[in-house]
């Protein structure tokens, strides 16, 4: 046991430095961020194995024996190490002896981790399309179920106009969809294999590099070898994408803590999603969507503290990259469990329907159909027509045809009624619900216009899973293929 730890501590160090103090190992180590690429690094270690011995770089029986104890190797039961891969190295070599030190051939560390991180990274990046895909679906389903609600729209948090609960959710999926986007544009960048780069300089052994790209999966290879170890601008692109979709994960949780306040009253969400208090019986906290919009300033921090720490490094690479994977799974891990959160709360949310339908015609809110009204009717400007129905607004949220032709009186010198409008005209654009249908152009909040958009967001869920399932499987076959090979 003695001699498995000193080659755990040793490996990397031998005779070229020596011992290693414990406050040093620990402040070099990566191994807490290591365990997200354990699995990837022994799929590398792998696939590189398998191309050294169709290479004739390493004989079969020697592949065999590396690749038996590398099943064997547990995370749980390595030793120390600076990162996972000397860990899983000096835990082979203790295993099987020095033969376990030709599966190193042609490789360094450099590339072999900027090829786990890639493989982690697609993994994540997939799982959480996925994700989205659920949390989209959500939304355009409760868009479906109210077509016909009408509800307060808002500008600068003031009454504005009527819309539809629909065409508000269907809002905050349209924005959703470009997240999915945005990452699927992303990952064929990410989707790029760096292994056999070696440390930057690429190496004297005739490895085959595509070949290792094929069977770990790889859409092809980042070529530069220097380009390939040190560039972790596939990592700050993710995060961007992170970035954006937190916040507009944050914009969602903010409306559903308003929504749920005594004030608005307009939704009620699960209990599974909210807490108490420990003093106040009688509270209701919506702590989920507290914490996606809390949790949105650490994904935005993790995304400018890797962009502090790439800004300036010098070809090739640096031990400073290292600091760069603690921030993107805290980003990852943070917006996945975010996506997951709110897609639940959306769909179990209660909305109060008849104190969302009272509130819509609040704040004079259909003040803007009566001008577009007077300019289809009278054909006066529109400036014209704005600047009596401002004067309308002074006088109160109930106007009447006395009052229409009064502020006109004064605004403008003439007389609506006059001039062909009525007071069936005036209702009409007074009701919250005419007013709505009325507004039946592509991405209006009718409801024939929001029925039309629902089924064409249900068809583009669809295809968006149909992708991911496409993407993930050329990811799985590769992989199976890879791990069936002896």
């Amino acid at each position: 046991m003695r001699e498995c730890k000193e080659l755990n501590t040793m490996l990397l160090r031998g005779a070229r430095l020596g011992q290693i103090s414990k406050d040093v190992l620990e402040f070099i180590s990566s191994r807490e961020a290591d365990q997200w690429i354990f699995e990837a690094d022994l799929l590398v270690d792998r696939a590189h194995l398998v191309m050294l011995k169709e290479r004739g770089l390493i004989s079969s029986e020697d592949f065999s024996e590396i690749v038996e104890a590398l099943g064997k190797i547990v995370e749980s039961k390595l030793g120390e190490g600076e990162d996972v891969h000397e860990a899983i190295e000096a835990e082979l070599i203790s295993k099987i002896g020095t033969v376990g030190g030709r599966m190193h051939t042609g490789r360094s560390r450099n590339d072999e981790v900027a090829t786990c991180i890639r493989i982690a990274l697609r993994d994540q990046v997939l799982s959480l399309m996925e994700e989205l895909c659920v949390l989209a679906q959500v939304l355009v389903k409760r868009s479906e179920e109210n077509t016909e609600t009408i509800v307060p729209g808002f500008t600068h948090l003031q009454h504005a106009q009527p819309t539809t609960l629909a065409h508000h959710f269907l809002a905050h999926a349209d924005a959703f969809f470009r997240d999915f986007d945005r990452l699927k544009d992303a990952y064929p960048r990410v989707n790029l294999s760096p292994l056999g780069a070696a440390a930057f300089a690429s190496t004297g052994f005739d490895i085959d590099r595509e070949r290792t790209a094929e069977l770990l999966g790889f859409g092809g290879l980042v070529e530069n070898s220097m380009d390939a170890v040190s560039t972790r601008d596939f990592i700050l692109e993710v995060m961007s994408d992170l970035a954006i979709l937190m916040t507009n994960l944050s914009r969602l949780a903010e409306e559903i803590i308003l929504w749920s306040t005594s004030e608005f009253g307009y939704l009620e969400i699960d209990d599974l999603f909210a807490s108490t208090s420990s003093i106040m019986p009688q509270k209701k906290n919506p702590d989920t969507s507290e914490l996606v919009r809390g949790k949105t300033g650490s994904v935005i921090g993790s995304l400018v503290s890797a962009l502090a720490i790439c800004k300036a490094l010098p070809m090739s690479y640096n031990r400073d990259l290292q600091e760069v994977t603690p921030n993107l799974w805290r980003s990852v891990s943070l917006s996945r469990s975010a996506v997951r959160i709110m897609a639940g709360c959306i769909d179990s949310a209660r909305v109060n329907l008849d104190h969302l339908e009272i509130s819509a015609s609040a704040g004079f809110s259909t003040a803007t159909e009566i001008a577009d009204s007077l300019v289809r009717v009278t054909g006066i400007p529109f400036r014209t027509a704005h600047q009596i129905v401002g004067a309308l607004a002074a006088m109160g949220e109930d106007p009447t045809m006395e009052d229409l032709d009064s502020a006109a009186q004064r605004v403008a010198k003439i007389t609506p009624s006059k001039m062909g409008f009525t007071n069936k005209m005036l209702d009409t654009a007074l009701d919250p619900k005419k007013n709505v249908a009325l507004r039946d152009r592509t991405g209006g909040p009718a409801p024939s216009e929001t029925r039309r958009m629902v089924q064409a967001r249900f068809t583009k869920v669809e295809g968006n899973e149909r992708l991911v399932r496409v993407m993930q499987n050329k990811v799985d076959l590769a992989l199976e293929s890879l791990k069936d090979m002896r």
